[in-house]
């Protein structure tokens, strides 16, 4: 699968993996996410393994719809971390990975400290303010400045297909949080008028899938 040009800025550095699964074409959809999630694994798989990476060096964010962030090392089993929305880690060998399908995939990477995290940031998520605490995390768990930081955000829904432009406010967050205008890239793709390429909760009425966000180092 071709690497999207949004997450350009992050592969230039070296060592970085990142990588955007939009729609899988010709995979059944239904109401279960469960059921879906099961159907497009092979896909995902597929990708990870492109990546570098194998299917057990993956971790997930259970996904609650907060702004709770957790540290993920490489001892760390893998796992679908509880109550969680956004992940982080400074280990090589460690795989992010956040489902999204509307909500927006938030990369953050430092190439000096050699950090990277991974968000998902819909309406409730953005209120919380998620971006701006992941790089307060930065800052004070491995000493980031956040001019160092890039910061990328994936296709996500946006007006008038939502009342709400959370990812305006993204943008401001993170800016607010010192992140340099040029250090911030927005995909400016939004998933509900572009299902032929990607999942969107809202327009297919939940009858959908699920797009996989990836981050990580080698």
């Amino acid at each position: 699968m071709q690497m999207p040009r949004f997450l350009s800025s992050l592969e230039q550095h070296k060592g970085v993996c990142s990588a955007f699964i939009g729609r899988i074409q010709g995979v059944e959809l239904t109401l279960n996410k469960d059921e879906v999630l099961d159907r497009l694994q092979p896909a995902h798989e597929q990708e990870v393994s492109h990546l570098g990476f194998c299917w057990d060096q993956l971790h997930l964010a259970e996904q609650v719809h907060g702004s709770k962030i957790v540290i993920v090392t490489a001892e760390d089993a893998r796992k679908t971390w509880p109550e969680v929305d956004g992940l982080m880690t400074s280990d090589v060998g460690v795989l992010l990975g956040i489902y999204v399908a509307d909500c927006g995939a938030v990369y953050l990477h430092d190439p000096v400290r050699r950090v990277v995290a991974l968000l998902h940031s819909g309406k409730k998520g953005t209120e919380g303010d998620i971006t701006g605490k992941a790089i307060q995390l930065m800052q004070d768990q491995y000493g980031s400045s956040p001019a160092d930081i890039q910061v990328v955000l994936s296709p996500c829904i946006k007006p008038p297909f939502y009342e709400i432009d959370f990812g305006e406010d993204i943008r401001q967050q993170a800016l607010s949080a010192g992140i340099l205008e040029e250090h911030y890239m927005d995909a400016n793709i939004c998933t509900a008028s572009n299902v032929g390429d990607y999942y969107s909760y809202r327009q297919e009425k939940g009858k959908t899938g699920r797009m996989l966000a990836l981050l990580g180092m080698v």
